[in-house]
């Protein structure tokens, strides 16, 4: 199934839209009509995009300050997105909590959890049921290239097992639940970018960035790349979007070792593994 945003303009919810790739969907939902929904920690970043959002025809703009760690706020948001109007959820906001898995605050990690898992997974939750009702929406859950990296270790990629252990799920829930909803009205992609050019290493943990916008050092992809891949990626039904991934034969291929390690369920033990 695919959704094409230049033609279908509802209100699209969009958490972590203070910054970087929450922030240029933000612009360009708004740029092809869509009313919003912005969701962020930040309450001084969003009334400012708002703001210069709202100058466009007829835009409606609201803002939700919500952590999405915080189960009342989770609620909250929750109940926004599970609302009649609602045809496109992008599930943007995430936390890294890079660091030495031995050494990095349990409080850290949970709130990666908290974010990157559980709260995707309730406000995907929210939104499908009433998607399916009305015959028309999409989700759009923002994985990363990490989530594939699991073989590779640390340096020059962060120490990352948490992270990239919830982005694998990401990953995951979102090519499992496509498949529930194959024939349906309803879209989900799940988007993988590498680096990209945000503030999203410049934060990782606790506390969001703070004063102006800013890229780390690293830079990366361009966001409004990354964003173009992504809703021409729904345009044409690309579940999982790699921006950067020049021969999508590499998914298919992927699909094929699964199917491999999956045919091992014949209840005979490997060789391997006998003496």
């Amino acid at each position: 199934m695919s959704f094409d945003t230049a033609r279908n303009a509802g209100t699209a919810v969009v958490t972590g839209a203070s910054s970087g790739i929450g922030l240029h969907y933000a612009e360009r939902l708004a740029g092809q009509g869509w009313d919003l929904v912005l969701v962020a920690r930040r309450a001084e970043r969003l009334e400012e995009t708002a703001a210069r959002l709202r100058g466009g025809d007829g835009i409606r703009v609201e803002t939700l300050v919500a952590d999405l760690a915080d189960a009342g706020d989770q609620a909250r948001v929750a109940e926004r997105v599970a609302a009649p109007d609602v045809d496109l959820l992008v599930n943007n906001a995430g936390v890294n909590g890079y660091g030495l898995f031995a050494e990095v605050d349990p409080s850290v990690l949970r709130r990666v959890l908290d974010v990157n898992v559980v709260a995707l997974t309730a406000l995907t939750r929210a939104a499908v049921p009433g998607m399916l009702a009305r015959g028309r929406g999409a989700v759009v859950n923002v994985a990363s290239l990490l989530a594939f990296a699991g073989a590779l270790p640390p340096g020059p990629l962060p120490r990352r097992a948490v992270y990239g252990g919830t982005k694998g799920y990401v990953v995951t829930f979102t090519r499992t639940l496509a498949a529930e909803l194959a024939g349906s009205p309803v879209t989900v992609q799940v988007l993988c970018p590498g680096l990209t050019a945000t503030e999203f290493h410049l934060a990782h943990g606790h506390e969001p960035v703070a004063g102006e916008h800013r890229v780390h050092d690293d830079g990366g992809m361009p966001v409004d790349d990354v964003v173009t891949a992504s809703l021409e990626g729904l345009r044409t039904g690309e579940i999982v979007c790699v921006p950067g991934l020049t021969d999508p034969a590499r998914l298919e291929a992927l699909g094929e070792a699964e199917a491999g390690i999956r045919g091992s369920s014949t209840g005979r033990l490997a060789a391997r593994y006998t003496r």
